[in-house]
């Protein structure tokens, strides 16, 4: 299989949504899932930009996967990582090695730019992804659970609520 990595690009908006949508159907969450290209564009192509994606093309095709990723901050090493927020690869291409090659070119880019971490979640119910990052050596971090203000809690908490509900 032939496919090359790339810095995604304003003119790759359309597959970045179309992309992670996929992958908000796949995990089930495409309800959640409201971004348009212009919260792409805000996010990763303007001076403000906090996010970043590789994408994966196949030689006559729309890309095919994505990884968008964006700094972290580890105060207690006093370091940068890089947390990947998705991670994406088209059913019909999975298999081909292609979400290693982007995970690979990921750890690339947090070597050269000296981070020492990169993370990210998995869903519990996604096994083959878990197993796969446990192929890589990705580690389960067991002592942590991860919580989400969202919504109305966050409109509550900003508004002077110390409780909710």
């Amino acid at each position: 299989m032939t496919y090359a990595l790339r810095q995604a690009i304003r003119a790759d908006l359309p597959d970045i949504v179309r992309l992670v949508r996929g992958l908000a159907e796949y995990e089930r969450l495409a309800h959640e899932f409201t971004a348009g290209e212009a919260e792409f564009d805000a996010l990763m192509f303007t001076p403000d930009r906090v996010a970043e994606a590789t994408v994966a093309e196949i030689p006559g095709r729309a890309p095919v996967g994505i990884a968008l990723y964006h700094r972290t901050v580890n105060t207690f090493k006093g370091q940068v990582g890089l947390f990947l927020e998705d991670l994406f690869v088209e059913p019909d291409q999975r298999g081909n090695g292609i979400g290693l090659a982007l995970l690979q070119h990921l750890a690339q880019i947090a070597i050269e730019r000296n981070y020492n971490v990169i993370e990210w979640r998995v869903l519990n119910w996604n096994e083959p992804s878990i197993k796969f990052y446990e192929r890589i050596g990705a580690g389960k971090m067991t002592d942590w659970h991860v919580r989400r203000l969202f919504g109305p809690a966050l409109t509550a908490l900003a508004g002077g609520a110390s409780t909710h509900g």
